[in-house]
């Protein structure tokens, strides 16, 4: 089988760059070998930020109607496209086909949305908000009126760093919107796998996007700190880890761009014992097993209230266990593999942390009837958790699930509240005074009543608190409109 070597995308073109060191990537179900990616081209991402500049001025003066039509025939073709851009993420990531559908058709409703930017772009105006006496004629005549309006505007050249647990979804957080605002991009994916997003690209020039105005590189450290440093850029849109976003955060704020950094969690959900017991399991065995727990909306810890354990943990780990593990082209496949042996070696090593600290292991992940080839591992269960064990604490970023025991909702909620994440938090229950404290009292972005996974629909922002967000404006909803443009005030007189 051949090995791709993996291209840039720059000015409308392919660029081959591959710079001095590349990473090998695998198909995590075989081991088997499929791409090289450039790690360290600096020279292609100054390339893509010119093109970018280069764009951005007859972009920028393009009317929005006519910017948004790229949108809607790129929308057109990647309803064409969905399973063969599955079939990539299947491939590269790992996902279970349906699991790779489902992320490309969350990436093609943020194009939906985007493509509404003649109406989110629009400005406000409030005629005659003060009087000025200064140029009256006459007593008489009365004072001028002075009016007021504020329009958006694009920023200008934006550059996002996506992840590679949803390769083609997350960067559609972040590009269709900028681009529709007036403003041109540069796309870093994830070395890990990226040939997905370069056959997004391809496809919007496809669509008919100018030359420049969506650009793609590869690259590690070095191309990311070349690109949130450059002069010529003036946003950053970040989606991985809270190590990596911090850094990115600071380090880009520091060079006078906008920043916004979506980051890791550790995501709760509490179980009342009025809960609705069938609902209650399939939601937090989806939330913490679906996309091999490789997302960062994952209930990686599940808070049992009152006597709630004696009906939820028997059913959890029969449940659990009813997940076939195999490569995600199976049709019959639950749970797909972990994306790399490294992130495999992560799992395995955080098992171990939560036998050594004393957590009862109901459900051993590397015990499960699996592939011996590939990067496997198996849904995982560790009951009688507790706040101070670092299996609680710090995220796995894999099939591991924590269960913990609280007497009380107010327990509860405070044991979801001493995580330095706040990302998502979920409550089961048919109390509506039980969710009413819930979601008054949680310190989380994104909350869900009897929802396994709350992922908001790209009209909403993905609003994650604490040490799982960096900045001010997220991304999606108005927010996204917001951080791809700034605001000009304009006052008038006439005399």
């Amino acid at each position: 089988m051949s090995v791709a070597q993996l291209h840039h995308v720059i000015g409308g073109k392919s660029v081959s760059d591959p710079g001095k060191n590349a990473r090998s990537n695998i198909n995590p179900a075989t081991g088997a070998e499929i791409s090289q990616a450039p790690l360290d081209a600096t020279s292609a991402a100054e390339q893509a930020v010119r093109a970018a500049s280069e764009a951005f001025p007859a972009w920028a003066a393009t009317p929005v109607g006519d910017r948004v039509q790229h949108l809607f025939r790129y929308k057109a073709l990647l309803e064409e496209r969905v399973d063969e851009l599955a079939d990539i993420v299947v491939e590269e990531h790992g996902k279970t086909k349906a699991e790779a559908i489902g992320s490309v058709r969350r990436g093609i409703d943020c194009i939906e949305h985007a493509c509404a930017a003649p109406v989110l772009m629009m400005g406000r105006t409030l005629p005659q908000i003060a009087v000025s006496s200064s140029f009256c004629r006459t007593e008489d005549e009365g004072g001028v009126g002075i009016d007021s309006s504020v329009d958006r505007l694009p920023v200008g050249v934006c550059v996002g760093i996506s992840p590679f647990n949803f390769p083609v979804m997350v960067p559609m957080w972040m590009w269709p919107m900028a681009v529709a605002c007036g403003n041109t991009f540069v796309l870093k994916p994830s070395e890990k796998d990226p040939a997905s997003a370069v056959r997004a690209t391809e496809i919007a020039l496809e669509a008919g996007l100018p030359p420049g105005v969506l650009n793609l590189v590869h690259g590690g450290p070095d191309v990311v700190n070349h690109l949130i440093k450059h002069d010529d850029v003036r946003a950053v849109s970040f989606v991985g880890s809270t190590r990596a976003g911090k850094y990115i955060y600071e380090t880009a704020a520091s060079h006078d761009k906008r920043v916004q950094c979506m980051c890791g969690a550790k995501n709760h959900s509490i179980i009342m014992p009025d809960a609705n017991r069938e609902a209650a399991v399939d939601g937090v065995i989806g939330s913490a097993f679906g996309n091999t727990g490789q997302r960062c909306l994952a209930g990686s810890v599940v808070v049992l209230v009152g006597d709630s354990p004696d009906w939820f943990v028997p059913a959890l780990v029969e449940g659990s266990k009813k997940i076939k593990v195999g490569p995600g082209c199976d049709a019959a496949t639950g749970m797909g593999p972990m994306q790399d042996a490294e992130s495999l070696e992560r799992v395995q090593s955080y098992i171990g942390i939560g036998v050594a600290e004393g957590a009862e292991l109901l459900l051993d992940g590397r015990k499960t009837d699996m592939p011996e080839e590939g990067c496997f591992a198996g849904p995982t269960i560790f009951d009688h958790v507790t706040p101070d064990m670092r299996i609680c604490k710090e995220e796995i970023f894999g099939p591991v699930l924590s269960v913990m025991r609280a007497g009380t909702l107010d327990e509860a909620v405070e044991m979801v509240n001493r995580s330095e994440y706040g990302n998502m938090a979920v409550i089961f229950s048919d109390s509506g005074h039980a969710v009413h404290k819930f979601e008054t009292t949680v310190q989380a972005g994104m909350l869900g009543v009897n929802v396994g996974v709350p992922a908001p629909m790209a009209a909403f922002p993905f609003a994650g608190w604490k040490k799982s967000f960096y900045g001010d404006l997220h991304t999606n909803g108005e927010d996204g409109v917001r951080f791809f443009t700034k605001s000009r005030v304009t006052v008038r007189r006439w005399i």
